[in-house]
This record gives C-alpha cells, structure tokens and sequence, in this order.
C-alpha cells in the first residue's frame, strides 16, 4: 500500500517508522527538510520538503496513486486542508486528520466531517486519547499501562512486579495450576529494557514488567495474586489545566462515583477558562512546583496526582514532591522517551507517553478487514491485535497448540459468541471467533497471514 505521511514530528516518524517497516511504499512531507532528512536517513521512505496541504507538494509525494494520506502536521488548519486537497483533487481513498482544538472536536459539529463537506474519514485528538489514557490510569492505580478490549470485557493490564510480590520465582506453568479459575494470561514481560513473549516455564522476577490480559471481572483478584491492590480514587490533584487536565476534570466531573478534584495552572487565563467551565473542581492559580500551593490543594491526603503540564520536567518533579509529601500514586505525562528510564527510581507509580498513545489510536483506525482492535505496547516493541477470525483463516478449526505461532506470538483472550474464555493449548479456535492476540513488532505480518487479512490498511 501506498501512504503519504504528513508531518515528520515525533508521531507522523512513528507511523512511518512502523508503517515502512511492514514493507509499504512510505513517503513523509514537511516543511522542515531537517525532519524530513531526519525520517529519510532513518527509515526506509521517500521525502517531500514542502507545505502538506499545498497540491504540487502532494503530487511530488505520490498523491496521484496513494491508497492513504495521514495528516499529523502540528497545525489542525493544515491537516484539514491536506484532506480536503486529496479527496478533491486526488481522490485518496482514505484520510485520517490529527485535530487539536476542542472546538474542532465539538460533537455539534461532528456533520463537518462528512464527503460532501470536509472529507475526514478519520479525526485523531491526541489531547482526548491522552486524557482518556488517563481516566484508564486512574481507574486501575496498581498499573503502570491498561486497554480495554472485546468491548470492554477484556482489558491488558501492565504491573510492575516488587520484593513483596507472592508469586515471585514462580513459572507461569504453575501460575496457571496454582489459580485456576482465574482468566488471566500473562502475554508479555519487560525485564532489563527488553520485552519478550514469555514461554510456560519462565520464572517472575522482581522488579519484572509484566504485561497481563484478563477478564475485566478478574481484575481485582488478579492484582491482588500479583500483590497489588485496588483503592478507590476519592481525592485526585490535576496539575495542569490544558486540553487533556481539562478534559479530565470533566469526566471525573461527569463520573457516578463521587471524586473530588482539585485543577492547578500556572497560567492565569488558563486557569480562568477551567474554572468557567468546571462546576465542582476546585480549580487554583500557581506553580505546580510550589510546595505552598500543593499543600493548599491537600497533596498529603490525595489519592492520586495526574501531572498533565506541557513540560515533561515539571511533571516529573511535581509527581516526585507530591509522593515525598504523602500522595498515593503518581502519574506523569512524559513526551521524551528518554526519560521514561529513571521513573522507576523517582518511585513514579505509571506514565503517558502521548506520542505511543496518538500512534496506537492512528494504527486502530488504519488497519483492515476483521482486525477490531490494536493496541501499541511500549516505543511500539510490540502489538496486542483484536480480530475476528475468518473461515479462510489457518487458525479457523484448529487448537492452539497446532497453529504455528512464532515464539514472539501469545493468545491473550477469546471471545465465543457472547462468551469469553481464557485460552489454553487446547482450546480451539473457530469461525467468527474474536481473538486477542500479543504480537512482537517483528512478527506482525505473520500475524497478518494467519488472520488472512491485511492489517495494513482499512
């Protein structure tokens, strides 16, 4: 397939990254030639200097024969354009906008966004995906990562393994024996930096990431089996009262169970504009840094801080003072991934990375045929892919202990109809089946085959 990337920051590389290292005909436009150099002496693709949105540009990408076009410039004006100009002067099949502004995101407006007006097919908020990363953060505290899947009655669920954990030099063959009933596989595990699918006889470690794919019923109990445990979030401190802070205040707002939050901003307008549209959130004016301030908001009995401000810094510094001073769990918007190494000594509980999480909503809408669902774990280390299973598929009537799965490859969960059965070496997997599967990164177009669609493109 043939996709032009517009936009070569850190989420239009990304896609391009994984995008042309799946062996498609990949080409990044931007109006910086050192971003463009940047992707072309990196990545195997074609590079256009010039305006997205302007047509001779997008001719010299390809647009005449392109398949795609993903608009992810840092301007939601441009991404607009770009689509328009390649539905109607090129007739691109498919286009996917980034938007940022929340007046753009207006579901008042969701008629804009149709062929005969402006020609998304595809809107992407990063700002909505983080803060809704965010509210799946606070809902689980004990995990540092979780995503829902089969419609919510799945959910993959990254723990940080420590010293108090019960289950420690344990193999996952006898996690399984010693819990039974419980619907839980453990798909993945991070150790020393490198993420692996885990065979039976691999032992649990400390200090060991792993990644967990359960019943959503089972999540209480599988925490507590891996030593952690579940506390309700009734005291949440949000610093930073931009698009994402804002954007969960009001859910929390919007929430059954009854939280109370508390919304810092430095920025005085800012600030304002929050406290305008939030009706119980307490919303205060001042540094997230300043010990004072923090006090005043009751960093000390909160049960949670969201460190949500444009400056990754400031949200490290900010969640390790608000720990220091009593708070429960702290989680952190971090933007360089170069950074995400020493959370774990600053005894910073889970991050967001926006970027993974931009990709990771991009590649959900990007992929084909029966594939529902894909989920980017890590600096896109590997997939958890969701797909109905077809009747020309290899998996279709056979077990799983005789499908021939690369060993980065694990069968996290399956969905019978309405039922949802934990996987084991004999279940068998039929037509129509709804399967989850963890896929190392370089084992995603196997995956492709066994599923005979193209997870490619829509």
């Amino acid at each position: 397939m043939k996709v032009i990337i517009c936009g070569a920051g850190q989420v239009g590389w990304q896609i391009a990254r994984q995008l042309s290292g799946e062996h498609n005909d990949v080409t990044v436009v931007d109006s910086n030639s050192e971003l463009v150099r940047r992707a072309t002496d990196t990545l195997d693709v074609q590079g256009v200097t010039g305006f997205a949105s302007y047509p001779d540009v997008l001719e010299q990408a390809g647009a005449r024969d392109a398949d795609m076009v993903i608009a992810a410039t840092y301007s939601d004006e441009v991404n607009m354009v770009t689509c328009q100009v390649a539905h109607s002067i090129f007739s691109i099949p498919r286009k996917i906008a980034r938007l940022r502004a929340p007046s753009y995101l207006n579901s008042a407006y969701s008629d804009l966004y149709r062929r005969d007006h402006l020609p998304i097919d595809v809107v992407i908020s990063p700002e909505k995906e983080v803060a809704d990363a965010a509210l799946r953060r606070l809902s689980a505290p004990a995990a540092f990562d979780t995503q829902s899947f089969l419609g919510g009655a799945a959910q993959l669920v990254g723990i940080t393994l420590d010293e108090s954990c019960p289950v420690l030099n344990t193999s996952l063959r006898q996690l399984t024996d010693l819990f039974s009933t419980l619907q839980a596989v453990v798909v993945g595990i991070r150790r020393d930096g490198r993420i692996f699918a885990p065979e039976a006889d691999d032992q649990l470690f400390g200090t060991d990431e792993v990644y967990v794919m359960l019943k959503s019923e089972d999540l209480a109990r599988t925490l507590e089996i891996f030593g952690k445990t579940q506390k309700k979030q009734e005291r949440v401190v949000i610093l930073g009262a931009g698009n994402v802070g804002l954007g969960v205040a009001r859910a929390l707002e919007a929430s059954t169970e009854r939280v109370r939050a508390k919304l810092i901003d430095r920025d005085r307008v800012v600030a304002e504009r929050a406290a305008d549209s939030l009706e119980r959130t307490i919303v205060l004016h001042g540094d997230a840094l300043d010990v004072e301030l923090l006090g005043e908001a009751g960093i000390s009995k909160a049960n949670a801080v969201l460190c949500v401000t444009d400056d990754d810094k400031t949200n490290i510094l900010a969640a390790v003072r608000a720990k220091q001073a009593g708070c429960q769990l702290a989680i952190v918007l971090v933007n360089d991934p170069s950074l995400v190494p020493i959370l774990n000594g600053l005894d910073i509980d889970a991050y967001i990375n926006p970027r993974a999480t931009t990709v990771s909503s991009i590649l959900r809408h990007i992929r084909h045929g029966r594939v529902r669902g894909v989920y980017s774990v890590g600096d896109n280390e590997a997939e958890v892919i969701e797909a109905q299973v077809l009747s020309t598929s290899p998996l279709s009537g056979q077990q799983i202990r005789d499908i021939d799965f690369p060993e980065g490859v694990l069968v996290g969960a399956v969905m019978k109809g309405a039922k949802y059965v934990k996987p084991t070496a004999a279940t068998r997997i039929e037509e129509g089946d709804v399967i989850v599967l963890f896929a190392m990164a370089s084992d995603v177009r196997e995956v492709e085959r066994l599923l005979q669609v193209s997870i490619d493109f829509f």
